[in-house]
Parts: C-alpha cells; sequence; structure tokens
C-alpha cells in the first residue's frame, strides 16, 4: 500500500492534469444536446471532492499555478452569475437577509473573541483572522484582514486551514440538511449565505439546491463580502495597524454591473446572458477542483485543536442561530 501512495505522489502532477482535462471535457459535452446527460455528475461537491481526494492522496501539484487561478477563475465565475440574475429580483429577494447580515458580522466577531480568546486562549491574531473569515467571507476576509493585522505567515495558515477544512464539510452537507427540513428556496439561499465561509463553497451549495436558491445566497454573500472594507478600517484602529493596504472585493462591483446589464442592456436578448451564465458555472465547478487540490497534509498538520474548536463553534452558533431565525421571523 505505501508503494502504490509513493506511486501516486510521483506522478501526481500527471494525475492532477488527467483530472482537469475529464472534468472539463464532460463538462463541455453539456454543450452538445446528444451527449449533455453524460455531464450531468460533474456537480460542484464532485469537483471538490475529486480535489480534495487528489490533495490527501497525491499531495500538491502546482500549488502556485492552482492558488493563483482558483482565485481568479472564482471572480471571473462570479462575476458571469451576474448575468444570469435580474438586478430588481435579485435585490428584492436578497433583501430579507441584509438585517441578518449587521446583526451575524458584529455578533460574530464579538462571540468569536470571547470564543477564543477568553475560553480557549487562543493566540490574539489567529483567533481574529478565524473569527473575520467567520462572519465575512472565508479565506478572502482572512486575505484582507492579515495584513492590516500584521499577523504571522503560520497564523494565516491555520486560520485559512481551519476554514478551509469547515467550508469542504458545508458545501456536502448543506443542501442534504435543507433537504432534510424542507427548506424554501429562498430560505436556504440565506441561511447559506450567512452560514457558509468562502463564496466558493456558497455559490456551490446553492447552484446544488436550486436555481432561486443560487441567486439569493449569491445576492446577500456578495453584500456580506462588502463588510470587508468596514472590517479593516476598524481593524486598524484597534490594532494600530495605519499605512496597511486594504485589499478591496473589486469583483463584487462587476459582478453588480453585470446584473445590471443583464437586466437592461440585454433584456430583448436573453439568450446571451444565459450563455455566460452557464458558461461561469462551469468555471465555478473547476473552481472549487482547484480549491480541493490546495489542501495539504501539513495544513491539516497545522491546525491545532483549539483554532479548530472555536472555528467549530463559531460556525455552529452562526448556522443555528440564521436557522431559528428564518423560521421564526
Amino acid at each position: 500500500m505505501g508503494a502504490f501512495f509513493q506511486s501516486l505522489k510521483a506522478n501526481n502532477k500527471t494525475i492532477y492534469v488527467s483530472l482537469l482535462v475529464v472534468l472539463a471535457f464532460f463538462l463541455l459535452l453539456d454543450y452538445i444536446p446528444a451527449l449533455s446527460a453524460y455531464s450531468s455528475w460533474v456537480t460542484p461537491p464532485v469537483a471538490l471532492f475529486l480535489g480534495l481526494a487528489f490533495a490527501l492522496t497525491c499531495g500538491q501539484a502546482h500549488p502556485k499555478f492552482n492558488k493563483k487561478v482558483s482565485k481568479y477563475l472564482l471572480q471571473y465565475s462570479v462575476v458571469g452569475l451576474g448575468f444570469g440574475m435580474n438586478l430588481q429580483a435579485s435585490l428584492a429577494s436578497g433583501k430579507d437577509g441584509m438585517a441578518f447580515t449587521v446583526i451575524s458580522v458584529v455578533g460574530t466577531m464579538l462571540l468569536g473573541w470571547f470564543i477564543g480568546r477568553k475560553l480557549l486562549k487562543v493566540d490574539r491574531d489567529t483567533s481574529y483572522l478565524i473569527s473575520s473569515g467567520t462572519a465575512i467571507c472565508g479565506g478572502s476576509a482572512i486575505a484582507a484582514i492579515g495584513p492590516v493585522l500584521r499577523a504571522k505567515d503560520s497564523e494565516m495558515s491555520v486560520a485559512l486551514g481551519t476554514i478551509f477544512i469547515l467550508n469542504a464539510i458545508a458545501l456536502f452537507i448543506f443542501p442534504v440538511i435543507g433537504h432534510w427540513l424542507g427548506m424554501s428556496q429562498h430560505d436556504f439561499g440565506t441561511w447559506a449565505a450567512i452560514a457558509i465561509h468562502d463564496t466558493s463553497s456558497v455559490v456551490g451549495a446553492g447552484a446544488a439546491y436550486g436555481e432561486e436558491a443560487l441567486k439569493v445566497a449569491t445576492t446577500i454573500k456578495l453584500t456580506r463580502a462588502l463588510w470587508i472594507i468596514p472590517l479593516a478600517f476598524v481593524t486598524s484602529f484597534i490594532f494600530k495597524s495605519k499605512g496597511q493596504k486594504i485589499n478591496i472585493p473589486w469583483f463584487i462591483f462587476f459582478f453588480l454591473l453585470a446584473m445590471v446589464a443583464n437586466t437592461y442592456l440585454l433584456n430583448d436578448v436573453p439568450q446571451v446572458g444565459d450563455a455566460i451564465n452557464r458558461f461561469a458555472r462551469k468555471g465555478l465547478t473547476i473552481t472549487l477542483f482547484f480549491i480541493g487540490a490546495s489542501l495539504s497534509r501539513d495544513v491539516l498538520k497545522s491546525v491545532g485543536i483549539k483554532p479548530l474548536i472555536q472555528a467549530v463553534l463559531l460556525w455552529l452558533v452562526i448556522s443555528l442561530s440564521t436557522l431559528a431565525s428564518i423560521y421564526w421571523f
């Protein structure tokens, strides 16, 4: 068995490229009517699982390429999804989640401080990064807040690894829980947008659940991601980090522009917006393979038990409280 895994690691780059080619091939079959049924198995959860399985058995391949491509492909895919949405309908369906967003962001940061610093004694920066990632948008928030906080690479790695693990789990279990509870498309989209960390998994879970869930989840999640900007300013004030660069998620504004264009410019030619949106979904699926393949055993080893406990407790609180709010209010 050991020799088998050694062989996999030795040929990991070949396996990596082969998996990408297979995924892309079957996704493109969707454009051939007679063969489109053969592409139905390539879903966002399946792509993420293949990436995870590859990373944990074969190790990482082309890590720099993987990281860079996943970052930009996700942004382009999210902008492309905007061409499949009507601005007024999306804002109307997502407005109920705005109040949840404000309350949950502030509440999660405060609760994260209490659990991380007071109960578990997690170091300040790691605890703050985990809270930021849970409160707003996972890895994007951590990447934006880290430089402002002047966090060490090791602290960034622990926070990113912790959030990534929970992110992967959420993509698999949230649609299952949503169907088990009989949640409506709108309710599931709201829940996923607030309770799942990264935009990639939020969009993936929404797409797995249904068309309206995808629209609601994407709108609320990207609105939530804008909180990176005020949080970065507050962080610089609290920790006296003047002059640090703040990474603004500009792709969110392009997503809004895409919705405007689809609503007012492409209204008479809906097939154009549909084509872009359809291609963007395939890009998102490939992105999730890249994200899964970014995990490594070293990342798993670097995540200590206390940061993981903090992240899990925060995740449970925000998931259950959002779910309760949806059903009771």
